[in-house]
């Protein structure tokens, strides 16, 4: 079994070049965090240099993401904007490329020395463009980590350092499971809310849905409460269980094809007997999982290139697309574990 928990995402906006500068030091300091050894927390900088000097030099609204890999070990760097998209990606992506001076050798650099790298440009509703991308350097013996089908953000309310939402995922077997979480309210009182229903749910993180959601509610009679929204994923369908506000949605390329949000109640103070409900999940299919910290209008409509985004790239899509700045936001996206023969 792999299991780990998704702090909150260092978030900085590259809104000036000294913003850069920022980015390199704080990719360092997750990674150290992280427990990368040797030289892999200076190489994350320098990923963070590139794609942020990238932001800085031909982007507007660009922003990077920075966190723990979703499952696994190691550090993921991601990078969002809102245009003018990169019209020859691949030239781009050669290593040694550079239109703009950067600090090592552009894009390239980034796919070099990134253990996983993705990245997509494209319209979005056909007046919108713009470019994700998602680096993952994971320490030598956990290679694996990096192209796990999981993308998460969750993102504190501007100004606060404690995050009221949490998200984590956990593979058992053939399953996958994962939780987001939204502590009623924001600010100290609401992350440790969420902080003791993710010891809940990795307490054992394979128990049936029910079972896991009446143990958080167990631990959290003492505090504030919380909403709670978990999904399981197996080869070919998904169970989701779930009080309060957060919901889930099973998107293919053919558009949404589930969605669902979970029953009345405060996990920790009235919570009904919980449901399990399960839902088809076609080939291919991604499931998202997020707070009501981002607005549930993206799915009304979504566009063909947003439901082609892999989930690390769907994941901070959603996030700087559709954040509800006001409130704490998570969001989590994830495909069943891959098989190996």
């Amino acid at each position: 079994m792999t299991r780990t928990t998704v702090p909150p995402t260092a978030q900085v906006r590259i809104d000036h070049h000294s913003a850069v500068h920022l980015a390199a030091e704080t990719a360092r300091r997750v990674a150290r965090a992280c427990g990368l050894p040797g030289a892999l927390p200076d190489q994350a900088a320098v990923i963070a240099s590139e794609l942020a000097t990238n932001l800085d030099k031909h982007a507007s609204d660009g922003t990077l993401y920075i966190q723990p890999v979703p499952l696994g070990e190691g550090v993921e760097i991601l990078a969002a904007d809102r245009g003018p998209g990169m019209a020859e990606l691949e030239r781009c992506l050669a290593d040694g490329y550079t239109t703009a001076g950067t600090l090592g050798v552009g894009l390239g650099a980034v796919s070099r020395l990134a253990t996983h790298f993705l990245i997509r440009t494209g319209t979005w509703r056909d007046t919108e463009v713009g470019t994700w991308a998602c680096a993952r350097l994971t320490p030598p013996g956990d290679r694996a980590a990096a192209s796990q089908g999981v993308g998460s953000v969750c993102l504190a309310v501007e100004g606060e350092e404690d995050c009221g939402d949490a998200c984590a995922v956990a593979d058992t077997g053939d399953t996958r499971t994962a939780v987001v979480l939204d502590g009623l309210g924001h600010g100290t009182q609401a992350a440790e809310a969420a902080g003791i229903a993710l010891r809940t749910f990795h307490a054992d993180p394979g128990r049936p849905l029910g079972e896991l959601l009446t143990g958080m509610h167990r631990a959290l009679r003492h505090t504030r409460g919380a909403a709670a929204g978990l999904v399981r994923l197996h080869a070919d369908h998904a169970e989701y269980c779930g009080i309060g506000n957060v919901r889930v949605l099973a998107l293919s390329h053919q558009g949404v094809q589930s969605r669902l949000t979970g029953q009345p109640g405060v996990v920790g103070w009235s919570m009904p007997a919980p449901h399990v409900h399960r839902f088809p999940l076609p080939q291919g299919a991604t499931a998202v999982l997020h707070s009501d910290g981002i607005d549930a209008g993206w799915a009304r409509d979504p566009s063909p290139f947003l439901l082609r985004l892999p989930p690390p790239l769907l994941s901070a899509a959603l996030a700087h697309g559709h954040r509800r700045n006001r409130d704490d936001a998570s969001v989590l996206t994830a495909r069943p574990p891959q098989r190996h023969p």
